[in-house]
């Protein structure tokens, strides 16, 4: 296929064909027109545009019952996964009793995003985990959160001010040279913005910690080395325009889909059939 320019839907020109990448929705009630109530599955504007300003295709995923146990079908579509940010998890999820500052139960939402990044895993396809999406990995290989962390920390350093993710909740985080997060990140120390009043607490096997807070020193970025790209963060890229993160997860998408294999599989699995 040739490749031609073209305006997307934010206004950027790209080059066609572009990489699949899905998007998580939340699947939560919202307030829309004079009176409308209603449930809704939905991502913020944010995260399609940075998908959309790098160059991909966004395809958003709602909470899907058959997907959750059967995702590798909605992984054939794709070259990318994104799993964003939202409410808190189910402590269930990770084998914890509720705190009672731990808001929010889309359990229906927490299986189908741990049934897909665990199968996005098996097939090598390109996973960046943002926010809520790095405690899913992390609680779906076996790990914990902190429920609550200005019990935890004694502050509300990582969400000073609610429901904004401008440079009012900047803060800083050092990167380990020549890691996934710090290639994709385009530095080794950034300035990032955070929106959590969780975090991650027992680190599951299988991943290497590779961010950590200026002077609290949480858990801010971890990945899997085995795998070509797999990046879990715990502050939000789609906040803020400057982040290169979101753009290098639409590379390696792109990447992964002109590897030779359908989108979704692995090319490794599709040379050994």
């Amino acid at each position: 296929m040739s490749s031609s320019p073209h305006p997307d839907a934010a206004g950027v020109v790209v080059t066609t064909p572009r990489p699949v990448v899905g998007i998580t929705c939340a699947h939560e009630p919202i307030r829309h027109g004079a009176a409308w109530e209603q449930a809704a599955d939905f991502v913020p504007a944010s995260y399609v545009a940075a998908v959309q300003r790098a160059g991909g295709r966004a395809v958003l995923l709602p909470v899907d019952p058959v997907d959750t146990e059967r995702p590798d079908e909605v992984l054939a579509g794709l070259d990318g996964l994104i799993l964003t940010g939202g409410v808190d998890l189910d402590p269930a999820t990770y084998g914890a009793e509720r705190h009672p500052a731990t808001v929010g139960d889309t359990p229906q939402r927490d299986r189908f995003e741990v049934a897909l990044s665990t199968a996005a895993m098996e097939l090598d396809l390109p996973l960046l985990a943002i926010c809520r999406g790095m405690q899913i990995v992390n609680a779906a290989a076996g790990g914990t959160l902190l429920q609550h962390l200005p019990e935890t920390l004694g502050t509300d350093e990582h969400r000073r001010v609610a429901g904004t993710l401008d440079e009012r909740n900047a803060h800083g985080v050092e990167l380990e040279p020549g890691s996934l997060a710090a290639r994709a990140s385009g530095a080794e120390t950034v300035s990032v913005r955070s929106h959590h009043h969780q975090a991650l607490d027992r680190i599951a096997p299988g991943w290497t910690v590779t961010g950590h807070a200026v002077g609290d020193r949480l858990t801010e970025a971890m990945e899997r080395p085995d795998l070509t790209f797999c990046l879990a963060v715990q502050w939000h890229p789609e906040g803020d325009p400057r982040s290169a993160v979101i753009a290098a997860l639409v590379d390696a998408a792109r990447t992964h889909a002109g590897a030779g294999a359908p989108a979704g599989q692995n090319p490794t699995e599709q040379e050994t059939r």
